[in-house]
């Protein structure tokens, strides 16, 4: 959503600022295992990876301090305008009409501070006010005539809030504010601009899953914003983009919604190769949290949201914002908040000036946060499997291409320490590490020395263990490319992989490992370049790596994964086909038609199924009695629908509703038999 930022300078205000060391750490509770599995290979950081936004109304954009402090965090994407500004700059003047413009923060300037932060711009073309020609013209000078090398273009900014869906905060001069109208546009902005540099990506706007307007079908529409923008522009963009900002007013609110993310990025894939038949990157160019923007929260939330979304494949992450201003003064975890959108202080002071931010410029906790991802996982380097007995506490592992591996600990427990146990699984580390930890007040990271199996953690604190094999690790064989899946059925499936290179090494065994969490369960080995799995469970999502193992025993790195789903079966007594008929963002109304395709009638009936998250729940229901107990959901017959005849269909409905990602239930049971679904 556009982000509220006062129309005139920052205030420059020297304001006191002491600086708050660690509290004491506290006893540590018993002990926490946390399991990293290198086998179970998850998706490589990009070199986009590491993001943050920049404004025209931040007098500090692209300052040599900035720039510096944003390297010195490893930043490596800077995005320009400036969220909902980006549809009302005309850049060629730049000029903002109807906001407020700083001095010194044109595109030239923009890009100096990227220069000289060693980064890579995203630039949101100007889509409410602006044509394609504009867009056009801004590429052309920038990679033309100043030969800057922009790569990656976004075609305006949450378009999908110009009023359409009835809230308004998106500036849009196009009479037909519809998705229809906007990708058709995004077609006409993606041609022009690919006409003057072809190398260039382009992104378009989406909704992500679990957030308004997604799934919402205004009047006239077609469908939803994702169904239609990219069944109309998919073949014409490069990556899709979407913003998250989840909302909470407390830590255990805020910080478990990290697990939202993987079902968010596989939605928005599986839109984008339904309704455009293409697999579409992803770029999250917006990202913050609405609790403890400025104290540790704020750094334990980025630190979990990042690395969960690079381990999703999401190739660039951009952070909301450098600087922004105060907002509302509170106390969090015995720091002082002023639930100000920056990753910089913007060094300004409330109202009657009685409570001041510190110095401009001086780093919130979110920036350590963004520091402690970088010195995590590097671009390159694969996120691996990790898993912590603890609820709070976070477990993210990287693969480094120098042959280390990186374990990030994230304790959001306020009040307790905890002492880690770690296990490692197809890695073996040497006995020393080093410890990398920013605990609540810290100014800095820490760097210090402790041991690979064993660490305490601080309360309300991240730390990364930086670690090195127990022995060389050279001639390994070529990981494998990511697997495909073919002629998947409800019990088989057939996992190939593309041809190796010709250096690969002769007598090289294929193994191929199922994803059960932290733990691999190996299917099977071959030779060859597919494998055949059977006796798969109907209905069931599978996530597979494969392994190249050479004569002396030495074990790759594991391929990117492959997930695919088994289908219900082909043939059963029964028959089920669930379709959602209305949403309004957050619940819906859903039909589920139930027919008998057995050889004899029943009399009396239960369906089952389970929800695949936690967020969602049946709130009512009709033609049958509805209850849920946990994610599981049954509705048993109601007098009128007691008998189904061999041949009949009965129609059962409900009310659900849903907090996150809205994913549909994919296994039915009628009378505990297994359903085919249709």
């Amino acid at each position: 959503m556009r982000r509220s930022r006062p129309a005139a300078l920052l205030v420059f205000v020297l304001a006191a600022a002491t600086q708050v060391g660690s509290p004491p750490v506290a006893a540590a509770e018993a002990g926490v295992d946390v399991v990293v599995n290198a086998r179970a290979g998850l998706e490589s950081v990009s070199d986009v990876a590491l993001g943050v936004n920049h404004a025209i109304w931040d007098s500090q954009l692209g300052t040599p301090e900035v720039a510096d402090l944003l390297k010195g965090a490893g930043v490596r994407a800077m995005r320009y305008p400036g969220g909902s500004y980006s549809d009302i700059y005309h850049w060629e003047t730049h000029t903002a009409p109807g906001g407020y413009v700083a001095p010194n923060t044109d595109f030239d300037q923009f890009m100096a501070g990227v220069r000289r932060a060693g980064a890579q711009p995203i630039v949101t073309a100007n889509y409410g006010t602006g044509t394609p020609e504009e867009a056009a013209a801004w590429v052309r000078y920038a990679n033309v005539e100043k030969r800057y090398g922009v790569r990656y273009w976004e075609i305006g900014n949450e378009n999908y809030g110009n009023g359409h869906y009835g809230a308004a905060w998106e500036a849009d001069d196009h009479p037909d504010k519809s998705p229809a109208q906007y990708a058709t546009l995004v077609r006409d902005y993606a041609l022009a601009m690919k006409a003057v540099d072809p190398s260039i990506k382009i992104g378009a706007v989406l909704t992500s899953p679990g957030e308004w307007p997604d799934a919402i079908t205004a009047g006239g529409d077609a469908g939803s914003w994702n169904q239609v923008v990219l069944s109309i522009a998919g073949s014409a963009v490069d990556f899709g983009i979407v913003h998250w900002y989840p909302a909470g007013e407390s830590g255990p609110e805020v910080l478990p919604k990290t697990d939202r993310i993987a079902d968010q990025v596989r939605l928005v894939r599986a839109q984008a190769r339904q309704y455009a038949s293409k697999d579409l990157p992803i770029a999250m160019t917006e990202l913050n949290t609405s609790y403890g923007r400025n104290t540790q929260p704020g750094a334990l939330f980025a630190a979990d949201a990042y690395a969960t979304l690079m381990a999703n494949g999401v190739f660039n992450i951009d952070w909301w914002n450098v600087h922004n201003g105060m907002d509302r003064v509170t106390t969090i975890g015995g720091q002082t908040d002023f639930h100000d959108f920056g990753l910089l202080s913007s060094g300004n002071c409330n109202a009657d000036g009685t409570v001041c931010q510190p110095a401009l410029n001086t780093p919130f906790a979110p920036y350590h946060g963004l520091a402690m991802v970088s010195r995590f996982a590097r671009p390159g380097d694969q996120l691996v499997g990790a898993s912590a007995s603890d609820p709070l506490v976070k477990a993210h592992a990287a693969r480094r291409t120098d042959g280390g591996l990186a374990v990030l600990l994230i304790n959001e427990d306020p009040e307790a320490a905890k002492t880690v146990d770690l296990d490692y699984t197809g890695y073996s580390p040497a006995p020393a590490a080093q410890v990398l930890t920013y605990g609540n007040g810290d100014t800095a990271i820490t760097t210090s020395s402790g041991t690979a199996r064993s660490v305490t953690l601080p309360p309300y604190s991240l730390t990364t263990l930086v670690l090195r094999p127990s022995t060389a690790q050279t001639g390994l064989p070529g990981r494998p490319s990511r697997p495909m899946a073919s002629n998947v059925t409800d019990r088989t499936a057939t996992i190939l992989w593309p041809t190796p290179p010709p250096s690969a090494a002769a007598g090289v065994k294929y193994e191929i490992h199922r994803q059960l969490g932290t733990t691999s369960e190996q299917w099977g080995e071959t030779t060859g370049l597919s494998f055949t799995v059977t006796n798969l469970t109907p209905a069931t999502r599978y996530t597979v790596n494969v392994l190249a193992r050479d004569g002396a025993g030495r074990v790759s790195w594991a391929s990117a994964p492959l997930t695919f789903q088994t289908s219900s079966p082909a043939q059963s007594t029964c028959a089920v086909h669930f379709a959602e008929t209305t949403n309004w963002g957050n619940g819906y109304v859903a039909g589920v038609d139930i027919t008998n395709t057995g050889e004899h009638p029943l009399d009396t009936w239960t369906l089952t199924f389970t929800w695949p998250t936690t967020w969602q729940r049946v709130d009512s229901g009709w033609n049958g009695t509805w209850t849920q107990q946990g994610t599981t959901v049954t509705v048993t017959n109601a007098d009128g629908n007691r008998i189904l005849e061999v041949g009949a269909t009965t129609s059962v409905g409900f009310v659900g509703n849903y907090q996150g990602p809205n994913v549909q239930p994919a296994a039915f049971t009628l009378n505990g038999t297994l359903c085919s679904t249709r």
